[in-house]
């Protein structure tokens, strides 16, 4: 859904895969490798299952779509050493590479290469990092919210992950009309609970339903959801479930 053809070989952006109604399947970072190579680095869809459906749109190209089992990544709360926003760096020839995820939370680097031994079992550290994109406003779907929303419902515009001006793809005809005639009227929203948040629960102020959770995690001792609500509504107490919770502003930083 994003425009991979104004991407030069060294960079990277957020994008994602849609339904033909517009909704998003899957999100994932593009790394243009090179003029002939593309890799896709995805957070939370089942990369075999996205390889199967995408290589039926393979028709009479030289094109090979596979999934890199032999490469690990992995991620650490520092500054990359030579990765700078939206340019990844490393060692091309033995597909040893870092991408910049910082953002106003705070640096991060993301690192793909070979296995370097067993990864250490760091719950904490993975909630952390789970958390960190929740806050930035990257949803992390679970498989329950895939083929439910729409790139604007998500607010993907603040990461700069789908395009209104590239040629076909499936759900361009929905993302199109519904940015040039100004009609989203949802968009994403990060709530903030002492209790815990699940993904899919409904969103109510008072006896009026807002919407819907799609994400949650945990920031250290407060429970965190990204929800799909209203972009234009009263401020109000708010429940998520039977469970109180309040709104809390989405730190930026992170578009490439």
């Amino acid at each position: 859904m994003n425009d991979v053809a104004l991407l030069e070989p060294g960079q990277w952006q957020w994008s994602g895969w849609l339904t033909p109604k517009g909704r998003v399947i899957a999100l994932f970072a593009v790394l243009k490798r090179s003029d002939e190579a593309i890799w896709l680095v995805l957070p939370d869809a089942e990369p075999t299952a996205v390889r199967d459906a995408l290589k039926r749109f393979v028709f009479r190209a030289k094109v090979a779509i596979e999934v890199r089992d032999d490469l690990q990544v992995t991620g650490a709360f520092a500054a990359p050493t030579v990765a700078s926003g939206a340019r990844f760096a490393g060692d091309d020839a033995r597909d040893d590479l870092e991408l910049d995820l910082s953002g106003a939370g705070g640096a991060r680097t993301l690192r793909i290469g070979a296995p370097q031994g067993a990864l250490s079992d760091d719950a904490d550290a993975a909630a952390r990092w789970h958390a960190q994109d929740l806050l930035h406003g990257l949803p992390r779907l679970p498989a329950s919210q895939a083929e439910h929303w729409t790139p604007q419902q998500l607010s993907l515009d603040r990461l700069r992950a789908f395009s209104v001006k590239k040629g076909c793809y499936p759900g361009q005809e929905i993302v199109a009309r519904t940015h040039f005639l100004g009609q989203a009227k949802r968009g994403l929203v990060l709530l903030e609970s002492e209790m815990p948040l699940d993904a899919g629960a409904d969103v109510h102020a008072g006896p009026l339903a807002l919407g819907k959770t799609v994400a949650s995690g945990n920031d250290g001792p407060h429970a965190l959801a990204l929800a799909v609500m209203p972009i234009d509504r009263e401020a109000s107490p708010l429940l998520v479930g039977t469970t109180s919770a309040h709104e809390r502003a989405l730190l930026g930083g992170l578009a490439r």
